[in-house]
């Protein structure tokens, strides 16, 4: 049997959802100074359904989008696929920060969940789409408890979760390591990188200009509209939607509001029909544990393993950079815990390995503002969960952007803004502070130390 590091050696070292031959081929790049009604800056999911929402709502509106890269190749073409109804990062972290208007944030969640399963009918995107629910497990006695009291509190604000003690646990997903589970129904589960093709080309088919390749590098008031520089050339727009995400913002005001983190995942050859009867999971759903330091584990449509997640990864300054997208030091930490979680697929081959990098605030969900007297919007901070929080981010930026008082603009999450990380060193270290501690919670049956404890009462409750 070949070794683990051999096994994960032999794995391209490259996302597996960009590994597709229907990627769609580059759009030019910019070529020449242009106008528009709407620019928008950054082609992952929130600026493209920015631009998509932005024509539907006013179907003479010209709109133009530059993304630096290729569309869905950063953040939107990297992650699990996990698309949820959750706005907050978790009911939790809603709960802690927003527990007035929680109930408003959940139902807008699960409105704004549906709307992405129409929108992907409406749009024939071949994603995958798959309303399949998801389960929360409990690996450690302590988390047993948790659940418990987590699924009473949810119910109690008109969730459906359901509390599944050790049997029925296993009996939807049989790995040993799994002591009780809770199940949300509201998560679906896509291809990530055909979700950002398809709407990218529901934006090409509506009207909508993309220019690829095409990186903004500055931005300025210019007389009733705003000038951006992409490349050598110029974009003149009476409006302007930054959607950057881990990347360097435009707006120096948000230099310090997020940081940039890489997060990592696996990706198994397809299994056999033997090795799914001995793992159960006939439900397809997606799969997240409790720990602080968490794993997310999904099934792809041939019935492949993406295992990633546990650790989360920041570089001094904030940097990023394409090397720090492998770091065999955490595959080969994701691979013992895959074996740990799947004794029976002992090993087992994985074609992937990959990073990426997304962003994180302090309040661990998006956050939103304008600038340039209101013709500028943006949304960041989306912490790894914005599959489907970035269409309800692009709907608040357009309705930012149109000087509309909406249920949306009012709510306290949309209207206040997160603490800025502190500048370095002291943000590298509180970083690395965090992650220590979180490890060790884990360790110590959930117990947070005095550093957790004063980051909560700060409210940078860091939870992963």
């Amino acid at each position: 049997m070949t070794s683990l590091d051999g096994r994960l050696w032999a794995a391209k070292p490259e996302p597996f959802w960009l590994d597709d031959p229907s990627r769609p081929e580059p759009c030019a790049p910019l070529w020449q100074d242009t106008r528009a009604d709407l620019l928008v800056v950054g082609g992952g999911y929130a600026g493209l359904w920015s631009a998509l929402l932005a024509i539907e709502r006013n179907p003479g509106r010209s709109v133009v989008l530059v993304e630096a890269g290729t569309c869905g190749s950063e953040a939107s073409g990297r992650n699990g696929g996990f698309c949820e109804a959750s706005l907050t990062h978790g009911f939790d972290n809603g709960l802690a920060r927003w527990p007035d208007e929680l109930p408003t944030l959940l139902r807008l969640g699960r409105e704004n969940l549906e709307a992405i399963e129409q929108a992907v009918a409406r749009y024939d995107i071949d994603c995958d789409f798959e309303r399949v629910g998801g389960l929360d497990v409990a690996t450690e006695t302590y988390q047993v408890e948790q659940l418990r009291d987590a699924v009473e509190t949810r119910r109690a604000y008109g969730l459906a979760d359901e509390y599944l003690e050790r049997v029925a646990a296993r009996a939807r997903f049989d790995s040993p390591i799994v002591r009780a589970a809770l199940y949300d129904p509201d998560v679906a589960l896509v291809e990530p990188a055909r979700l950002a093709w398809g709407l990218r080309a529901a934006c090409l088919e509506a009207g909508v200009s993309i220019f690829e390749y095409s990186h903004a590098s500055d931005i300025d008031r210019d007389g009733d509209g705003v000038r951006v520089r992409v490349g050598e050339h110029t974009v003149w727009a009476r409006k302007v939607v930054l959607a950057t995400n881990a990347f360097p913002p435009l707006l120096r005001r948000l230099r310090l509001m997020t940081v940039p983190v890489y997060d990592y995942a696996l990706m198994s050859e397809p299994l056999t029909d033997l090795q799914r009867k001995e793992i159960g999971w006939a439900g397809r759903e997606g799969v997240g544990d409790s720990g602080n330091q968490f794993h997310y584990l999904r099934l792809t449509r041939d019935n492949r393993i993406l295992f990633g997640g546990y650790d989360a990864i920041y570089h001094y300054g904030s940097a990023v950079k394409r090397a720090y997208e492998q770091r065999h030091e955490t595959f080969l930490t994701l691979g013992r815990h895959f074996e740990e979680y799947f004794p029976a697929l002992e090993g087992i081959a994985f074609t992937h390995r990959w990073g990426g990098v997304i962003d994180t605030s302090t309040q661990f969900c998006a956050f939103y503002g304008t600038a340039y007297d209101g013709a500028v919007a943006y949304a960041l901070g989306f912490t790894g969960l914005g599959v489907g929080a970035t269409r309800f981010a692009a709907l608040v930026m357009l309705d930012l952007l149109d000087g509309a008082m909406t249920e949306r603009t009012e709510l306290e999450m949309v209207r206040k803004k997160p603490l800025p990380f502190p500048p370095e060193p002291v943000r590298y270290a509180g970083v690395q502070a965090t992650r220590w501690s979180l490890a060790r919670a884990d360790a110590n049956g959930g117990r947070r130390n005095a550093w957790l404890k004063a980051t909560d009462a700060l409210g940078l409750g860091f939870d992963s």
